[in-house]
C-alpha cells in the first residue's frame, strides 16, 4: 500500500497548526475549570468560622474577663485570682457533676479547675440547658443580692436560672443538665490560642 502524498502541503506548518490548536484549546479548558476549582474553595467567611484566636494573656488582670468569638459562639476567658481559686475546692457539695465526668472538656481539663493553668478558665460561654449566655456573677455571698447568702461566686443564667461555679461546673437541681463546655485550647507563655490544643 502507497502513502498518500498531498501536493502543496508544508508539513512544519501543520505541525505549527496542530500545536497552536492544541494550545488554545488547553487555554479554554483552564479558563473553564479554574473558577470551577476556586468555587470549591471555602469562602474567607466559613474560614474564620472555624479558625483559632488568639488571646494575649498579659493583658488580662487578675479577676478580668473577656469575651472572644469562636465558631460564632462566645468564650470567656477569665483570670482567676487567688481567692476564686480557693473558694473553688469549696464548692463541691453545691455542684452536680464537681469531678465533670458527664461533660465536655478536653482531657487535659478534667480537674477541680477545669483548665490547664489554673489561673485560667476558657469556657463556652453557652448554657447547656436551652443555649443562652450566662452572666458572670463573681461577688460571694450577700454581695450577690438576688442570689443568696451561700453564693460561692459564678455564673448565672437569666433565662432559666441555671447557677455554674467560677470552673463552669453546674449547681445541683438546675435545668442545665452539664457542665459548661471547654473548647480545645493551648497556652504558650502569655499566648492562648482557642480552638487548637496543639499550638
Amino acid at each position: 500500500m502507497s502513502a498518500i502524498v498531498e501536493e502543496g502541503v508544508d508539513p512544519k506548518k501543520r505541525r505549527l497548526l496542530t500545536i497552536a490548536t492544541a494550545a488554545v484549546g488547553a487555554a479554554g479548558a483552564a479558563s473553564v475549570a479554574v473558577p470551577f476549582l476556586f468555587s470549591m474553595k471555602p469562602s474567607a467567611r466559613a474560614l474564620a468560622a472555624g479558625a483559632a484566636v488568639e488571646v494575649d494573656l498579659s493583658l488580662l488582670e487578675p479577676g478580668q474577663q473577656i469575651t472572644v468569638e469562636w465558631r460564632g459562639a462566645p468564650v470567656w476567658v477569665l483570670h482567676r485570682t487567688q481567692d476564686m481559686l480557693t473558694q473553688l475546692a469549696k464548692n463541691d457539695g453545691f455542684l452536680a457533676d464537681p469531678a465533670s465526668g458527664s461533660s465536655k472538656q478536653p482531657e487535659y481539663a478534667k480537674n477541680a479547675h477545669r483548665s490547664r493553668d489554673p489561673k485560667y478558665l476558657v469556657v463556652k460561654g453557652v448554657c447547656t440547658h436551652l443555649g443562652c449566655s450566662p452572666t458572670k456573677r463573681s461577688e460571694i455571698g450577700a454581695a450577690a443580692g438576688d442570689l443568696g447568702a451561700d453564693w460561692p461566686g459564678g455564673y448565672f443564667c437569666p433565662c432559666h436560672q441555671s447557677k455554674f461555679d467560677l470552673s463552669g461546673r453546674v449547681f445541683k437541681g438546675m435545668p442545665a443538665p452539664t457542665n459548661l463546655e471547654i473548647p480545645p485550647y493551648a497556652i504558650a507563655g502569655t499566648r492562648l490560642v482557642v480552638g487548637d490544643d496543639k499550638a
